[in-house]
């Protein structure tokens, strides 16, 4: 089985500077854990960066659905991710044409772009999206771990060629398996718990050693496993602990 060329030495190997970033941060924290925080509660979110912040590369959010929302959120957080060295990723899935994506991450009450380190992006409208989002640090929704997903196939080989043709904004994917061997691009896995499952809306989880090893994915998104365990803070630190040994394992 081939192997993988390390974070650091990918960090050189890509002219995107939040990648640049995100690879020394992996390293120096050895974490390739990503906290998808879905939780309504800002009050908690911030409990939790601030708690959990220590074991990740990143925290993911999604800011529209927090009831308590107030306009200091952002800076609140960039501050603890500043404290604790992890990258914010604002889970917006953007998906409209390009002005109105850019209204969409720049506008509105939540200023995403004045906070969010990455955000995400269907590739359903086209390049223009991208080229709506220039300037920003940008995943691309290649595949999804939901069941029955239509991003698969020939549509995650669009997401591919398109992120090769801008890749000083395209950082890389959301993705279940690495789809490129291109060493600047991320590959970030949602679904991932220590065992194998599914709830009852559909979602579908894999292990850490199936997508860390077998899929070489590079960071793991986890959720529910930590947010709502007795202990978020013992469970971060498994979950990151597993995910880099995984990492290490596939190494050159």
């Amino acid at each position: 089985m081939p192997k993988r060329i390390s974070f650091l030495k990918r960090a050189s190997l890509t002219r995107h500077q939040m990648s640049q970033k995100l690879f020394k941060i992996m390293e120096d924290k050895k974490s390739n854990l990503c906290l998808a925080a879905d939780v309504t509660s800002q009050a908690k979110l911030l409990e939790m960066a601030d708690t959990i912040g220590p074991d990740l590369c990143i925290l993911k959010t999604h800011v529209d659905i927090l009831e308590d929302y107030t306009p200091d959120f952002g800076s609140k957080l960039r501050l603890l991710a500043d404290k604790h060295n992890f990258l914010i990723f604002e889970d917006r899935k953007f998906a409209d044409i390009g002005q109105t994506v850019w209204y969409q991450f720049t506008k509105g009450i939540y200023h995403i772009a004045e906070w969010a380190h990455i955000i995400n992006a269907h590739i359903v409208p086209g390049p223009g999206i991208i080229e709506g989002l220039k300037g920003s640090s940008l995943l691309l929704l290649a595949e999804m771990s939901s069941h029955e997903t239509v991003a698969k196939g020939a549509y995650t080989k669009k997401a591919v060629a398109m992120a090769e043709k801008y890749p000083e904004t395209v950082m890389g994917f959301i993705c279940l398996h690495s789809l490129t061997k291109d060493p600047g691009m991320l590959h970030l896995t949602p679904g991932v718990k220590l065992e194998p499952g599914k709830d009852a809306l559909g979602q579908r989880y894999r292990t850490v050693d199936e997508i860390l090893i077998k899929n070489k994915s590079d960071i793991i998104i986890v959720g529910r496993d930590i947010t709502h365990a007795k202990n978020p803070i013992e469970a971060a630190a498994i979950y990151r602990k597993r995910g880099w040994e995984c990492y290490v394992q596939t190494l050159a």
